[in-house]
Formats: C-alpha cells, sequence, structure tokens
C-alpha cells in the first residue's frame, strides 16, 4: 500500500494465513469529512476466513516453540517500519478514520512504540522459578513457573485508533508465539491491511497472523469457532457484554469504554492550575473529536473554584479550530460518520431539553459536531450517564472532593479518572475510593502509557491491554517440578 492508493483508488490486499489475499464483496472507505473515497479492499469469503483459523490452529504448536529472538525480530521489524513509513501511514490514518493529522501522527508514535516495546517483553518473557523446600516434605524440590499461549487469537479492533488498537492485539500475540487473526472496523480498515503488509515481510511462519476485513455481523462465527480459545475485543458494551455471555468457556478480554471524569480538588485553586486544567480538559474532552474511550467527558470542580474555572475553560474549548483533518491547524475533525455527529446532536438536544445549558458548541455541519461545553445537565441525561464518544463535556460543582469521587462513581463505567489535586492524601484517597482502572493524579483521565495495565471495571470491561498485561492475558501458567535438586 502505498500513497498512490489514496489518489487511485486501489484496491488493497487482507492477509490470509500471512498471504496476501483478494475477496469478492468490494468495501470501499471514505473520508468522513468529506465522502470521498480513500481507498477500496474486498471482504474476506467463508472459504478464506476458514483457511485463516485453520492454519492458525496449525501452526500454533510451531509459534508457541519460536525462539524469543525470532519473535523479538519481527516486532522490532513492523517497529522501525512503521517509522520509516510515519508520514504515508499517518495519512492514511487521517484519510481513514477523519482525525486530524497531528492526532494521527500521535497514533503513529504509539504503535512505534507498542511494537518496539513488544520486543523488549518477547526477550523477557521468562517465567519464575519457585524454591518448595519451604516445607520438610519438598526438599530437594525447585518449581519451574512459565506461561504458555492459550491458543490463536481472535483479535476484534474498533474504528478509533485504526493501527494503535490492533497493535496492541497483534504485538503482544506475536511476543507470546500466538497466532492471531485480526478483524479491523469495518469503517477503518487500511491501517490494519498495511500492517499486514508489514509483518508478511517478517519470517514469521505461515499462517501466524491474518488480517481479514468482515462485516461486523460475520463476526459472531469467529467468535464461536473452538480452534480461537482466546477474543480479545475492543468496542461498544453490548456488543462486548454479547461476545462474553456467547462463548463463556473462552479467555475474554473486554475494553468497553467508559464516561471518562476529571476531578478538581479544593486545592488546585492558583491561576496557574486553572489555566492548565482549562487547556488539558478542552483539549482531551476534543482530541479524536471525542471518540476516545478515555476523553474527558464528565468534569466535576470543587465548588469554589467553579465560577473563576467555567469561563477559562469556555475560552480554551472555542479557540480549538475545527475543519479539514488533512491541515496542521485543525486540533478537532469530524466524526467518523455523519449518522454518529446525528446521535450526539440528539443526546446534547435532549440534555438542554431536560434543563442544560450550552455554554460554548452545539450546532451540528454534516459529520462534525463543534467542541461542545454543557452546563446544568441532569445525572440522567446521556450525554452525562452514558458514554457520548463525541467532542461533548459535561461540567457540574461539588461540595467537597469527596462529593466529587462519589460523583465520578455514579457510573455504570470505570475506565479512568483524572484527579487534579497538589494533596498526597488526596491522591491515595482517590486511588482507593474511585471504582476505575486506573487514577490519573495531576492530569486528564486521557493519559495512556502503552506499556502500562489499561482497562476498566464494570462496565468498561474485563481484563487488561497494555504489552505485558496482554501477554499475561493470551498465555496460562504451566509448572514444571523438578526433583532431587540441591539448594
Amino acid at each position: 500500500m502505498t500513497s498512490s492508493t489514496l489518489l487511485d483508488v486501489e484496491s488493497v490486499a487482507f492477509h490470509v494465513a500471512s498471504r496476501p489475499a483478494h475477496g469478492e464483496q468490494e468495501l470501499t472507505v471514505r473520508h468522513p469529512y468529506d465522502g470521498r473515497a480513500v481507498g477500496r479492499t474486498t471482504f474476506a469469503t467463508g472459504d478464506q476466513v476458514e483457511a485463516a483459523v485453520a492454519a492458525a490452529a496449525a501452526v500454533a504448536p510451531t509459534a508457541a516453540a519460536l525462539p524469543a529472538y525470532l519473535r523479538a525480530a519481527a516486532l522490532e521489524h513492523v517497529s522501525r517500519r512503521l517509522a520509516e513509513r510515519a508520514d504515508e501511514v499517518a495519512a492514511l490514518i487521517t484519510a481513514e478514520n477523519g482525525k486530524p493529522v497531528k492526532w494521527a501522527r500521535a497514533e503513529l508514535r504509539r504503535a512505534v512504540a507498542t511494537f518496539r516495546w513488544a520486543a523488549g517483553e518477547a526477550r523477557r518473557f521468562s517465567g519464575e522459578l519457585q524454591r518448595l523446600d519451604t516445607d520438610p516434605a519438598a526438599a530437594g524440590r525447585l518449581a519451574l513457573v512459565r506461561r504458555v499461549p492459550r491458543g490463536p487469537v481472535l483479535g476484534i479492533s474498533p474504528f478509533n485508533f485504526p493501527l494503535n488498537l490492533v497493535a496492541h492485539k497483534v504485538a503482544p500475540a506475536i511476543a507470546v508465539g500466538a497466532p492471531i487473526i485480526v478483524k479491523p472496523a469495518p469503517t477503518t480498515p487500511l491501517s490494519a491491511l498495511l500492517l499486514g503488509e508489514l509483518l508478511a515481510e517478517t519470517d514469521l511462519p505461515e499462517g501466524m497472523f491474518s488480517v481479514l476485513p468482515l462485516p461486523n455481523e460475520r463476526a459472531a462465527g469467529l467468535v464461536a469457532d473452538p480452534r480461537l480459545p482466546v477474543v480479545s475485543f475492543t468496542g461498544s458494551g453490548p456488543v462486548g457484554a454479547a461476545i462474553r455471555r456467547s462463548v463463556p468457556e473462552k479467555h475474554v478480554t473486554l475494553e468497553l469504554g467508559g464516561n471518562a471524569a476529571v476531578v478538581i480538588c479544593e486545592d488546585w485553586s492558583t491561576e496557574e492550575d486553572l489555566t492548565f486544567a482549562a487547556h488539558r480538559i478542552a483539549t482531551f474532552s476534543n482530541y479524536q473529536a471525542g471518540q476516545s474511550c478515555i476523553a474527558v467527558q464528565r468534569v466535576y470542580v470543587h465548588e469554589w473554584l467553579y465560577d473563576g474555572f467555567l469561563p477559562r475553560l469556555v475560552a480554551a474549548v472555542r479557540a480549538l479550530r475545527t475543519g479539514d483533518p488533512s491541515s496542521e491547524l485543525t486540533e478537532v475533525g469530524p466524526l467518523v460518520s455523519e449518522s454518529a455527529a446525528r446521535r450526539v446532536e440528539a443526546w446534547v438536544d435532549e440534555a438542554v431539553a431536560a434543563g442544560a445549558t450550552i455554554e460554548v458548541g452545539g450546532r451540528r455541519d454534516g459529520a462534525t459536531f463543534p467542541p461542545t461545553v454543557l452546563s446544568g445537565v441532569p445525572r440522567e441525561a446521556k450525554v452525562s450517564a452514558e458514554e457520548v464518544f463525541g467532542p461533548v463535556l459535561v461540567v457540574a460543582r461539588a461540595t467537597t472532593d469527596d462529593a466529587a469521587f462519589a460523583a465520578v462513581n455514579d457510573s455504570v463505567y470505570g475506565l479512568q479518572a483524572g484527579v487534579l489535586t497538589h494533596r498526597l492524601d488526596t491522591a491515595f484517597r482517590a486511588g482507593q475510593v474511585l471504582e476505575v482502572g486506573g487514577v490519573i493524579v495531576g492530569d486528564v483521565p486521557s493519559y495512556r502509557a502503552d506499556q502500562m495495565p489499561y482497562g476498566g471495571v464494570k462496565g468498561s470491561g474485563v481484563g487488561r491491554e497494555g504489552v505485558r498485561s496482554a501477554m499475561d492475558d493470551y498465555t496460562e501458567p504451566r509448572v514444571l517440578v523438578l526433583t532431587g535438586v540441591a539448594g
């Protein structure tokens, strides 16, 4: 895939058992900003899906036995090639997803780091030696505990990070020696297909990976296939819950989103503090047009700071530039589709009808919804209670820090939260009481390091992403007890 793809709209191959292939039904990928065609591929046929699954199952023993240096070399190759093709890949992400090119470059850099980190983890994934002679009956015994792949992995990825969220499924699988089949989002398959090209340049055995564009309704067959004992899904809550119910015998990891909150605590009170908070919250409630699981959606401000903070926040949001995402000046691009923007518009209208005030924004233009701040929102309104997945921010007063923490917890979701405080005791209390997978102190909840455990509780899913955490999810412990060993 070259940059000419975007101009000539050439059909792009997918990969079946590491080999390029074309299907029968055409899939045209369109730019969310203006609807123009930016790429074409085809959906995999039933026979091609069967070939991919059969190959993954057949190569699984070979994959599990691959030496660490081969797995690491493949991962390093992909990291290096992504970096070499950075401008092209960033343009591709923008074209199919609509995110501004500045954020597409950030996604590309994260994917480069994800594969590089996975290469290091592949070399370190060694197991644990346990001495058992802590009791007389076990004298002379040692246990070697190693983790082995559960089997081939099915990775189902969403549209909002079409490269890096695929990387977070592929890189850990290769690092542990597990074959993987990727089903990218049908609206944004091109970045995953490019990743397949780079994997095909490596010395990984045939069948180690497949990248299969499929309509979402055809994913159920892959989920149910017993030859794929691990399912890693990132996407909507109802779909994830249905997957988990449908295959209770499988190992399923789910990252299902959230409605991330920031708490501005009583001590975060200087002019510098409030200006920093306004800038960070404005940026990261809108940085992917709000289409991020940890985009800021709710802000709880200590009541004595609220009146001084809200005008700063509104000014920071109003200053964000919207428009053509290929422009270097654009900070907020379109949503993935006009239907998505219409849904966000309907939710905002519902909140206003229930008594909310639009402080800035609120008027849709095609697939673009402007950065929007709402105040006075009832807690049961969708923009507060559910995941907006759009550039909409709800701001509310809190009488105390603990009241703000309680408001954060008053949610069916629990992915990440941000706590703006200088106090160590407040930070530790937040870490103890907030019902989320991660608490970011001194910043917004949108911070994520790709090597750290990432995931949530409640309706935000089960399991953890992050390279090493996913490697643990893709494997299970196997114990080897050695008898008659001195010392």
